[in-house]
């Protein structure tokens, strides 16, 4: 009897020793199951982007799609994951007053390579690493996917991927390192929160595509000579309205990633927190996320009568209350998504009178409605804590704008400089002959209609 005491006893050690072993499995799933999720975010871009297309680029969209989603991957682990640990102190890589940052503690954790390769890799000891990199590399992916979109019909195949690479690499990775992490100097110093990435991938993301676009240039025949703007519709809006739900089934992955399981050795405490450590559950996702669906596309039907602008008024509205959405009251996130359904045409008109072509509205839908979402909240967050602990710094309306402002920064001056060069390098567009006789053909080479697509009969009178 003694014996089999005894050896109870050191089973019952070793079970806590090792932590919480059906909360760890939890947490594991947990993430495990955020990452399919986020690739229905790519299967809704891949059909929105290649219906916006015109038929004779339509195959050439999605190829950039797949290959954006791709090339990132390898891109987040060699070097993007390193960069998120490094960096939350801003550029001295030196480590942040929680002790998990900086440059020796990215070097322990984050390189495919060495000691920390243990980290990256299968290990049976470590039941988090590898799915918690896992989203977020989904985070990063998405990132290339939202600027893909506006770039359709014209760039270069390997300049987009170098593109891509830059922004969910590093430009990204760099925003998300001050402020979606508890070291971050905008969260440490300035109390910024952005729980949904509203401004860190999605504002971070369009910006950079608008200093893509002003290097690319418009799609031949869009403006005329007195610089008015000409309707370019994409072949199939069914396709575009179907890929658009299916990114927001996808968004249930993205925010649910966005959540801290508790009673982990690596979380905040025993329950659900956000990434700053703050409280929240699932339930205010479901709240917030529906109220927001509903008020975006409501505030846009509202506005326009128009498909297109509605179906991305319930991204739009998920956006505009991303920063908030683990402490919004149901009703306040309808109504700011209302009226981020209203802002998106006319805000997508005022960037088509500056002679900019955003072929699928990714400069409005992510980037303005990523930073009126910021500063919504900066509004009706203002004074509660965006960091769990005593004395911790508190939301307000200033943190969001310096917030913003650093990440429109980050993202526009990337973009630019590394599209310029591209430009320099004759890497960024396809020759206008290319661009006229459509990419399917000469870039893919293959065609998504072979057999054409006749013209539909006239609507009766």
């Amino acid at each position: 009897m003694e014996e089999q005491l005894a050896e109870l006893a050191a089973q019952v050690a070793a079970i806590e020793a090792k932590g919480n072993l059906t909360n760890t499995m939890f947490a594991e799933a947990y993430y495990y199951i955020t990452i399919p999720l986020m690739i229905i975010i790519h299967a809704g871009f891949l059909a929105y982007e290649m219906g916006a297309s015109r038929a004779k680029n339509a195959l050439s969209s999605g190829v950039k799609n797949i290959l954006a989603f791709a090339f990132v991957i390898p891109a987040f682990y060699f070097f993007g994951w390193w960069v998120y640990w490094a960096f939350p102190t801003g550029l001295s890589l030196s480590a942040g007053p929680n002790g998990i940052s900086g440059a020796e503690y990215a070097g322990s954790i984050a390189l495919a390579w060495g000691e920390s390769a243990a980290y990256m890799g299968p290990n049976l000891d470590d039941q988090i690493d590898g799915v918690f990199w896992g989203a977020f590399t989904l985070f990063a992916a998405t990132t290339a996917s939202i600027m893909s979109g506006a770039v359709i019909e014209r760039i270069q195949t390997v300049g987009f991927v170098i593109l891509a690479i830059i922004l969910g690499g590093f430009s990204w990775t760099l925003a998300a390192a001050w402020g979606w992490h508890a070291d971050g100097w905008l969260v440490q110093q300035w109390g910024l929160h952005d729980f949904g990435a509203a401004g860190l991938v999605h504002a971070v993301a369009a910006f950079f595509a608008l200093g893509v676009l002003i290097n690319l240039g418009p799609r031949i025949g869009k403006f005329n000579e007195d610089g008015s703007a000409n309707d370019m519709p994409g072949h199939n809006m069914p396709f575009t309205a179907t890929g658009l739900m299916l990114i927001i089934v996808g968004f249930w992955g993205f925010l649910m990633a966005c959540l801290v399981v508790g009673g982990e050795a690596w979380s905040w405490g025993s329950n659900f927190t956000n990434i700053y450590g703050t409280p929240t559950n699932l339930g205010a996702l479901s709240f917030n996320i529906l109220m927001s669906v509903a008020g975006g596309i409501i505030g846009a039907w509202v506005w326009t009568k128009d498909p297109f602008w509605m179906m991305s008024g319930a991204l739009a509205g998920i956006i505009s209350v991303a920063s908030g959405l683990d402490m919004y009251w149901p009703a306040l996130a309808f109504i700011i998504a209302f009226g981020a359904g209203i802002l998106l045409k006319p805000a997508a008109a005022v960037l088509e009178r500056m002679g900019i072509d955003d072929a699928v509205g990714a400069v409005t839908v992510h980037g303005t409605i990523g930073i009126y979402g910021m500063l919504a909240l900066g509004i009706f967050g203002s004074g509660y804590p965006a960091l769990g602990g005593e004395g911790a710094p508190v939301v307000s309306f200033m943190g969001q704008v310096v917030g913003a402002i650093v990440f429109i920064a980050i993202g526009l001056g990337t973009g630019y400089v590394a599209s310029l060069l591209l430009k320099m390098a004759g890497m960024l567009r396809v020759p206008e002959a290319a661009e006229v006789a459509g990419l399917d053909t000469v870039k893919v080479p293959a065609q998504a209609y072979p057999e054409g697509i006749p013209a539909s009969a006239p609507a009766a009178e």
